[in-house]
């Protein structure tokens, strides 16, 4: 069992769009900036807790700060109508579905769930759609129990805000592990299973352990990793040791791997400050104790980590640590993806600047990579084919499984920011363009069936047949 490793404990304390002008700090901004504030947080969704607060923001280099960009509501994150038209309605008081149905008709049209995970990444169970699951590709399972679907703090930029928002039509989450575990039993091809939200580490450790303990049997020994996203390590680091149940969780951390199960810890760190406090780095130290493996992801945002000095630092900080870099990701096409979002062409300067920078024990780190309806892309590089400037794009996940790690070519563009914005190179359409079209039109549900099938089902396109 791991060593004991402890720090001060620490009451929870959280702020959301009910109490944020309750946040002592905020007396340094004028009425009408708390007011923005408010005004954005009736869209999208806002939640920080008194650690956030505290230990990360520097209040001397607010609005500024990347800490406070990453988790407080920043005005640019709407256009500048629907701004105005939501603090109007503020001002004049009105009525609660008045400000309600403004909002939604916002959020509606900010891409709730982008890449076809409500039409494409289903699985069905005898004929019926599993609840909170998402199967896109082959070895794969997305899991989002119920009791996980919120978070300590949430993220300005966050792809799954429609989670957050009560879009209930949008949102997964499954009540309970027999579905997931009846589904994992007919699948033999899936070998690695993501528990995601929202984040798993709201839950306590009694009900985490419902998701887990069933994964552990020998009847799912295909099973060989199990995976938790999680930002709980850097927004609420005294879940792992200090909370009144840390040590369970440590107990039951080891018991997986005991198993012989792999147990990686998605850790999504945005920034090098989130990994500087003490709490942070001995939640760190007592999660790897138990033989969990700490890999660590985030996306590349504008105003928080644009710039390659803070990612190498990062990296640095995490193998210092005994992390892994495993992605960085680009912002994903949803939400207020037009305060966020960088370039292309700026991630890849970026992502390579910062790689540059560090030992080969950090070149484990892959990006920029998005993921797209089609699958995982990486901007492998810009380069020059035939005299043109093109991006070289890799598959690292595809909804085939015969994409994965081919390369492709786009058209370099200095504004795009996805791979909708891209056009081929060389090319009148993507190589995967037709094949894709197929899966859409004939309603493709995630019914991987066995690797065996899958094998055996030839498409027109010399793939995967899709029913």
């Amino acid at each position: 069992m791991p060593k004991n490793i402890r720090v001060a404990p620490r009451k929870f304390t959280v702020y959301t769009e009910k109490n944020l002008e309750k946040v002592p700090q905020l007396s340094r901004f004028s009425a009408d900036q708390v007011l923005a504030m408010r005004a954005v947080a009736q869209v999208l969704p806002f939640r920080v807790n008194d650690y956030v607060i505290d230990e990360l923001i520097d209040w001397d280099r607010v609005p500024d700060d990347p800490m406070f960009q990453l988790t407080f509501p920043q005005p640019g994150m709407l256009a500048d109508g629907e701004l105005d038209k939501m603090i109007d309605l503020l001002r004049k008081d009105a009525g609660k579905d008045d400000i309600k149905t403004e909002a939604r008709r916002i959020q509606l049209g900010l891409n709730p769930h982008p890449a076809g995970q409500k039409s494409m990444n289903v699985p069905k169970l005898e004929g019926t759609e599993v609840a909170g699951m998402q199967h896109k590709y082959r070895e794969t399972v997305l899991f989002f129990p119920s009791s996980g679907q919120t978070c300590h703090s949430y993220c300005t930029y966050c792809f799954r805000w429609p989670q957050f928002v009560g879009l209930d039509d949008m949102k997964f989450a499954a009540q309970e592990a027999d579905r997931m575990v009846d589904y994992l039993k007919q699948h033999k091809e899936v070998n690695s299973v993501l528990f995601t939200g929202g984040d798993p580490m709201v839950m306590k450790t009694r009900v985490l352990r419902r998701y887990l303990e069933p994964l552990l049997a020998d009847e799912l020994n295909h099973i060989v990793s199990i995976r938790i996203g999680t930002k709980a390590m850097a927004y609420w680091p005294q879940r792992f040791v200090s909370d009144d149940d840390s040590d369970d969780l440590m107990r039951l951390y080891d018991e997986v791997h005991s198993a012989g199960r792999n147990l990686a810890i998605m850790a999504h760190y945005s920034h090098p400050v989130e990994l500087s406090t003490p709490t942070g780095q001995a939640a760190m130290e007592r999660v790897r104790q138990t033989g969990a493996v700490i890999r660590c992801q985030a996306p590349l945002i504008r105003h928080v980590n644009d710039d390659a000095e803070v990612w190498a630092s990062m990296w640095k900080r995490q193998i210092t640590l005994g992390a892994i870099p495993y992605y960085m990701f680009v912002e994903r096409d949803t939400g207020p993806r037009q305060y966020f979002e960088v370039p292309l062409g700026r991630a890849y300067d970026i992502f390579s600047t910062a790689y540059r920078r560090v030992s080969g024990l950090a070149r484990t780190v892959r990006g920029p990579s998005m993921s797209a309806t089609p699958g995982k892309v990486l901007v492998d590089g810009v380069t020059e084919v035939q005299g043109q400037k093109v991006y070289a794009l890799k598959f690292i996940q595809g909804r085939n499984p015969e994409w994965v790690n081919r390369i492709f070519f786009a058209k370099y563009d200095e504004h795009a920011r996805w791979l909708d914005d891209l056009q081929p190179a060389f090319e009148d359409k993507w190589f995967w363009q037709d094949e894709l079209e197929a899966m859409k039109q004939k309603g493709w549900s995630a019914d991987w069936s066995d690797a065996s099938h899958i094998d055996k089902r030839v498409s027109e396109f010399g793939h995967v047949q899709f029913a």
